[in-house]
C-alpha cells in the first residue's frame, strides 16, 4: 500500500516540477533558511537528531507497543542478551540440552547465540538499566541517526546532513523493523557511520578522537556484521593508508602518534576481546560462534563459491526439515537455470525497496538525464567518487552471499544516505539545465517523506495492517493478540507453580511442497522452543516432544513443574495436560503392566 502511495506522490511531485517548478518558493525558502541556522550549529544538530529519533519511538509507544520477538533470530539475540545481562559471556549446556535444541542457538560446548555479540549488548544494555531488552532497540535507533548526521556532515555539507539526519529517523528510525524489533541493523548502521565519518576528519584535523572513532566503527562492524563490515572497511582502511603515504600526510611522528597509535590500541583491545568471547563460548579463540553452529547444524553455505556440506545428525525433525527444506533449498536453487540471476534480482530489489524507493529514484533519474554535455567520471570530485567506488564494493561483497535480507546491508546505511544527498544537492544547486525544476523535486523530498510517514501514523493508531507488498521502510512486527506465543505464555504465567510446556509439530511443517499458496505459516509461530539464559528458573520451559520416553526422562528432571503438550500447528495451537495425551496415557500403562 506504501509502496504504491509513494509512487504516486512521485509522479504528482514530477507532473508539479514540469508545470509549476516554483510553487510554494517563498515558503520553502524560509525554511531552509530556519534548518540552516540549526545546521551550523554541527553539534547541536546531531544531538537535536538524535534526541528526536529517541523521542518520536517513544511517544509512538501508545499505538506501536514494545513488539513481541517473533522469528528465530530475535530470541537468539535475545539469549545472548540475557546472558550479558547476568554478567556472563555464555552459559554451561543445560542438563537436558537435547530437548532445548532450537535454531541459531548453541547448545555445546557452551549455551548461547551463535550470532555476533554486538546486537546482544545492547539489548542486554536495555534490560539491566531500563528493565527491557527493547530499549537497547531504541537507544541503538537513536545512536544510529545521530551518527549518520555526524558522519554526512564530512562529506555532504552541514545542511544537507541535517535534512539526512530526519530522513533517517522517518524512514528507518520509527517504523522499520530496525526499530521495531530485535532482529538489527541499527547497530551496524551506526558502526559503518563512525568508520566512514572519521575518515575526512582524520585527514582534516590532528585530533587523536578521530581516530579512535574509526576504530570503534570497525569494531562495531566487526562484532555486528563481521563479513559485510569487512568488505565495506577495507576502502576506508585503504584510503587512511593513501593518504598516509601521500604528500598531503602529515608528518610521520606526528601520524604516528594521532593515527596510527590510538587506531591500533582500539582495534586491539576489540580483538581481544572477540578472541576472548570466542573462546568462552567455542573454546576456540579463532573460531566464531557462527561458525560452531554451522559446523554442528548448517549444511548450507553462506557464499556462492562454497559447496554444501553434509547432513549433520538432528534430534529433531523439524530443525532438519528447516535446514533442508528452507536454506539448503534455495541454495541448490541457485545452481539450476535461472537460480543465481533470480536470487541476484531478489537482493536488488529488496536493496531498492528499503534504502531507496520511488521517490529517491525519480531523483536519481533526474539526475542522470539532466547530466551535462561531456560529463565523465573525471568530472566527479574525488570525494564522491570515493563513495561510489565503495558503495561498489560493498554491493559485490552483498553479492556473494547466498542469503541476503535488509539489515545485511547496515554497514553501508550512511552510505546510502550520502550518495542520494549528493544527488539532491546536484539538483538544488540549479545544475539542470538553467530551469527550476530540480531543485522543486528536491524540495518535494521531504514533502513526500513527511506525508507519508503521517500515513503511516495514521494506519498504525488504527490497528490497521498495511498491504503485503508495503515497502520495508515501514514495516514492523505485529505485537497484539494475533500472535500465539505471546497469548499462551501469558495465561501459562498467570497459573500458580512451574510449568513445563512440551511442543509437537506437525510433520512436513517447513516443507514448501506440503503447503498451499496463502497457506503456509507465518513468521514467529514456526518455532516455540526458546528459554532465557537461566532454564531451570523460568517459571515456563519450553521443550521439544521427543516422544514418551525421553519426554519421561525430562519430566522426571523436572518433577515439580505441571506438564503440558502443545500441539503447535493446530488452528488455535491447542494446549493440553500432558497426562491426557494419548501416549502419555499409553506409556503410564506399559508401566504399570498388564
Amino acid at each position: 500500500m506504501f509502496l504504491k502511495i509513494e509512487a504516486g506522490l512521485s509522479v504528482l511531485a514530477l507532473v508539479l516540477a514540469l508545470t509549476v517548478p516554483n510553487l510554494g518558493s517563498r515558503w520553502f525558502e524560509a525554511i531552509e533558511r530556519s534548518f540552516g541556522k540549526l545546521a551550523k550549529r554541527r553539534g547541536l544538530s546531531v544531538l537535536v537528531v538524535g534526541l528526536t529519533a529517541l523521542a518520536l519511538r517513544a511517544a509512538f509507544l501508545p499505538i506501536l507497543p514494545i513488539p513481541q520477538p517473533l522469528i528465530q533470530d530475535e530470541f537468539a539475540y535475545l539469549l545472548g542478551a540475557d546472558t550479558f545481562a547476568h554478567g556472563r559471556m555464555t552459559n554451561p549446556t543445560p542438563a537436558m540440552w537435547r530437548h532445548f535444541e532450537s535454531l541459531y542457538i548453541l547448545m555445546r560446548p557452551t549455551y548461547n547465540s551463535k550470532y555476533p555479540p554486538a546486537q546482544s549488548l545492547f539489548l542486554a544494555a536495555g534490560q539491566v538499566l531500563m528493565g527491557h531488552p527493547f530499549w537497547g532497540v531504541w537507544l541503538s535507533v537513536g545512536l544510529m541517526c545521530a551518527a549518520i548526521t555526524w558522519m554526512l556532515q564530512a562529506w555532504v555539507g552541514e545542511g544537507w546532513a541535517l535534512l539526512g539526519g530526519f530522513l533517517a529517523i522517518v524512514r528507518i528510525g520509527a517504523f522499520s523493523y530496525w526499530a521495531n524489533s530485535y532482529w538489527g541493523g541499527a547497530v551496524a548502521a551506526l558502526g559503518g557511520a563512525l568508520a566512514l565519518g572519521a575518515l575526512p576528519r582524520v585527514k582534516q584535523g590532528q585530533r587523536i578522537r578521530n581516530a579512535v572513532l574509526i576504530g570503534l566503527g570497525l569494531a562495531i562492524l566487526a562484532n555486528s556484521r563481521p563479513y559485510e563490515g569487512l568488505v565495506f572497511s577495507l576502502p576506508i582502511g585503504v584510503a587512511l593508508l593513501a593518504w598516509m603515504l601521500s604528500k598531503e600526510r602529515l608528518p610521520f611522528s606526528l601520524s604516528l602518534r594521532q593515527v596510527v597509535l590510538p587506531l591500533c590500541v582500539v582495534l586491539g583491545l576489540a580483538a581481544a576481546w572477540m578472541a576472548y568471547y570466542n573462546w568462552r563460548v567455542t573454546g576456540d579463540p579463532l573460531k566464531l560462534p557462527y561458525q560452531e553452529y554451522q559446523a554442528q547444524y548448517d549444511p548450507t553455505p553462506y557464499f556462492l563459491w562454497q559447496s554444501e556440506k553434509p547432513l549433520p545428525k538432528y534430534r529433531h525433525p523439524e530443525m532438519k526439515e528447516w535446514e533442508v527444506n528452507i536454506d539448503l533449498r534455495g541454495f541448490r536453487s541457485l545452481q539450476e537455470g535461472m537460480g543465481l540471476a533470480i536470487n541476484e534480482t531478489r537482493k536488488a530489489i529488496l536493496l531498492w525497496l528499503f534504502y531507496v524507493g520511488p521517490f529517491f529514484s525519480v531523483l536519481l533519474i533526474t539526475a542522470f538525464v539532466t547530466l551535462p554535455y561531456g560529463f565523465s567520471w573525471g568530472s566527479i570530485s574525488q570525494p564522491t567518487r570515493f563513495l561510489i567506488l565503495l558503495l561498489g564494493v560493498s554491493l559485490s561483497g552483498i553479492g556473494l552471499e547466498v542469503f541476503f535480507y535488509p539489515q545485511y546491508a547496515a554497514p553501508m546505511t550512511c552510505l546510502y544516505f550520502a550518495i542520494l544527498l549528493l544527488v539532491a544537492r546536484h539538483l538544488h544547486e540549479g545544475r539542470t539545465r538553467g530551469k527550476p525544476q530540480g531543485v522543486f523535486l528536491v524540495r518535494c523530498l521531504p514533502v513526500v517523506t513527511v506525508v507519508l510517514f503521517l500515513l503511516r501514523v495514521s494506519v498504525a493508531s488504527l490497528d490497521m495492517r498495511g498491504s503485503a507488498g508495503e515497502t520495508p521502510w515501514f514495516a514492523h512486527s505485529k505485537t497484539e493478540s494475533t500472535v500465539g506465543r505471546k497469548v499462551l505464555l501469558s495465561k501459562l504465567l498467570q497459573r500458580t507453580g512451574l510449568q513445563l510446556v512440551l511442543v509437537r509439530y506437525s510433520p512436513g511443517l517447513y516443507n514448501l511442497d506440503l503447503h498451499k499458496a496463502g497457506e503456509w505459516p507465518p513468521w514467529g509461530i514456526w518455532e516455540w522452543v526458546y528459554n532465557s539464559a537461566n532454564i531451570d528458573s523460568q517459571k515456563v520451559i519450553w521443550a521439544h516432544d521427543m516422544g514418551p520416553a525421553e519426554n519421561e526422562e525430562l519430566i522426571r528432571y523436572y518433577k515439580d513443574r505441571r506438564v503440558w503438550l502443545l500441539y503447535a500447528d493446530d488452528q488455535p495451537p491447542k494446549l493440553v495436560p500432558y497426562s491426557e495425551a494419548e501416549d502419555a496415557q499409553a506409556q503410564a500403562s506399559t508401566r504399570k503392566g498388564p
